[in-house]
Protein backbone atom coordinates (compact mmCIF):
# COMPACT_ATOMS: atom_id res chain seq x y z
CA UNK A 1 0.00 0.00 0.00
CA UNK A 2 1.44 3.34 -1.10
CA UNK A 3 1.66 6.19 1.37
CA UNK A 4 0.53 9.51 -0.05
CA UNK A 5 2.38 12.70 0.73
CA UNK A 6 0.12 15.11 2.53
CA UNK A 7 0.50 18.83 2.07
CA UNK A 8 -0.57 21.33 4.68
CA UNK A 9 -2.70 24.07 3.14
CA UNK A 10 -1.04 27.02 4.86
CA UNK A 11 -2.83 29.59 2.72
CA UNK A 12 -6.17 28.00 3.65
CA UNK A 13 -5.26 28.12 7.35
CA UNK A 14 -4.33 31.79 7.03
CA UNK A 15 -7.60 32.59 5.26
CA UNK A 16 -9.63 30.83 7.96
CA UNK A 17 -7.74 32.56 10.77
CA UNK A 18 -8.22 36.04 9.27
CA UNK A 19 -11.80 35.61 8.03
CA UNK A 20 -13.92 38.44 9.42
CA UNK A 21 -11.08 40.11 11.30
CA UNK A 22 -10.09 43.73 11.71
CA UNK A 23 -6.44 44.64 12.31
CA UNK A 24 -4.99 47.73 13.93
CA UNK A 25 -1.28 48.51 13.68
CA UNK A 26 -0.14 50.60 16.65
CA UNK A 27 3.10 52.48 17.03
CA UNK A 28 3.60 53.06 20.73
CA UNK A 29 7.02 52.62 22.33
CA UNK A 30 5.39 51.71 25.66
CA UNK A 31 6.08 48.70 27.85
CA UNK A 32 3.67 45.97 26.79
CA UNK A 33 2.17 45.33 30.24
CA UNK A 34 1.54 49.06 30.72
CA UNK A 35 -0.08 49.35 27.30
CA UNK A 36 -2.41 46.42 28.07
CA UNK A 37 -3.28 47.93 31.43
CA UNK A 38 -4.20 51.20 29.71
CA UNK A 39 -6.32 49.40 27.09
CA UNK A 40 -8.08 47.44 29.84
CA UNK A 41 -8.91 50.63 31.75
CA UNK A 42 -9.90 52.61 28.68
CA UNK A 43 -12.16 50.00 27.08
CA UNK A 44 -13.21 47.87 30.06
CA UNK A 45 -11.34 44.85 28.68
CA UNK A 46 -9.38 42.13 30.39
CA UNK A 47 -6.26 41.61 28.28
CA UNK A 48 -4.17 38.87 29.84
CA UNK A 49 -0.80 37.53 28.79
CA UNK A 50 -1.01 34.13 27.10
CA UNK A 51 2.45 32.92 28.10
CA UNK A 52 1.71 29.41 26.82
CA UNK A 53 0.92 30.89 23.39
CA UNK A 54 4.03 32.97 22.72
CA UNK A 55 4.96 32.96 19.07
CA UNK A 56 8.44 31.48 18.63
CA UNK A 57 10.45 32.47 15.58
CA UNK A 58 13.92 31.14 14.84
CA UNK A 59 16.21 33.55 13.00
CA UNK A 60 19.98 33.49 12.72
CA UNK A 61 20.15 30.31 14.85
CA UNK A 62 18.40 32.08 17.71
CA UNK A 63 14.88 31.85 19.13
CA UNK A 64 12.73 34.93 19.57
CA UNK A 65 9.45 34.91 21.50
CA UNK A 66 6.65 37.35 20.77
CA UNK A 67 4.01 37.97 23.44
CA UNK A 68 0.29 37.59 22.88
CA UNK A 69 -2.47 39.09 25.02
CA UNK A 70 -6.07 37.93 24.80
CA UNK A 71 -9.43 39.35 25.89
CA UNK A 72 -13.10 38.71 25.25
CA UNK A 73 -15.48 41.68 24.98
CA UNK A 74 -17.62 41.63 28.14
CA UNK A 75 -20.47 43.42 26.33
CA UNK A 76 -20.31 41.12 23.31
CA UNK A 77 -18.75 37.72 24.15
CA UNK A 78 -18.60 36.78 20.47
CA UNK A 79 -15.92 39.47 19.95
CA UNK A 80 -12.39 38.33 20.65
CA UNK A 81 -9.38 40.61 20.93
CA UNK A 82 -5.80 39.50 20.39
CA UNK A 83 -2.92 41.90 20.97
CA UNK A 84 0.50 40.99 19.58
CA UNK A 85 3.69 42.62 20.76
CA UNK A 86 5.57 42.73 17.48
CA UNK A 87 9.15 43.31 18.65
CA UNK A 88 11.54 41.18 20.64
CA UNK A 89 15.22 41.83 21.23
CA UNK A 90 15.77 43.62 17.91
CA UNK A 91 13.70 41.22 15.80
CA UNK A 92 10.24 41.74 14.36
CA UNK A 93 7.17 39.54 14.19
CA UNK A 94 6.20 41.39 11.01
CA UNK A 95 9.44 42.45 9.28
CA UNK A 96 7.48 44.50 6.75
CA UNK A 97 6.10 46.65 9.60
CA UNK A 98 9.22 47.37 11.67
CA UNK A 99 7.79 50.57 13.14
CA UNK A 100 4.73 48.82 14.53
CA UNK A 101 4.95 47.95 18.22
CA UNK A 102 1.58 46.24 18.59
CA UNK A 103 -0.97 44.62 16.33
CA UNK A 104 -4.55 44.41 17.64
CA UNK A 105 -6.59 41.72 15.91
CA UNK A 106 -10.36 41.81 16.39
CA UNK A 107 -12.38 38.79 15.34
CA UNK A 108 -15.78 37.31 15.85
CA UNK A 109 -18.87 39.38 15.20
CA UNK A 110 -18.62 41.91 12.42
CA UNK A 111 -17.48 45.18 13.92
CA UNK A 112 -19.21 48.29 12.65
CA UNK A 113 -17.05 51.08 11.26
CA UNK A 114 -18.30 53.44 13.96
CA UNK A 115 -17.18 51.09 16.75
CA UNK A 116 -13.75 50.55 15.15
CA UNK A 117 -13.29 54.32 14.78
CA UNK A 118 -14.21 54.73 18.46
CA UNK A 119 -11.51 52.18 19.38
CA UNK A 120 -8.92 53.89 17.16
CA UNK A 121 -9.72 57.30 18.66
CA UNK A 122 -9.50 55.86 22.17
CA UNK A 123 -6.10 54.29 21.51
CA UNK A 124 -4.84 57.65 20.22
CA UNK A 125 -5.61 59.21 23.62
CA UNK A 126 -3.07 56.95 25.35
CA UNK A 127 0.09 58.85 26.20
CA UNK A 128 2.93 57.64 23.98
CA UNK A 129 0.80 56.34 21.09
CA UNK A 130 2.17 57.77 17.87
CA UNK A 131 0.09 56.03 15.21
CA UNK A 132 -2.98 53.82 14.86
CA UNK A 133 -3.77 52.50 11.39
CA UNK A 134 -6.05 49.80 10.09
CA UNK A 135 -4.44 47.04 8.03
CA UNK A 136 -5.93 44.32 5.89
CA UNK A 137 -4.58 40.76 5.96
CA UNK A 138 -3.55 41.24 2.33
CA UNK A 139 -1.12 43.99 3.37
CA UNK A 140 0.77 41.61 5.67
CA UNK A 141 3.32 39.48 3.86
CA UNK A 142 4.27 37.40 6.91
CA UNK A 143 0.73 36.88 8.22
CA UNK A 144 1.55 33.23 8.95
CA UNK A 145 3.57 34.56 11.92
CA UNK A 146 0.30 35.67 13.51
CA UNK A 147 -1.60 32.40 13.21
CA UNK A 148 -1.95 30.31 16.35
CA UNK A 149 -4.58 28.24 18.09
CA UNK A 150 -6.46 30.25 20.72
Amino acid sequence: MAIKNLTLDVEGLNEDFFRGTRLLAITAPIKKHLFCWQLNNLFGLNFKLCSEKEIPINKKNRNYFFSIYHSIDTNNPSLEYILYHTQYDGEYLLPEFKHTDFLWLIRGDIMEEEQLNWIKQGIKTINGVQLVAELTPEQIKSKGNLVFDV
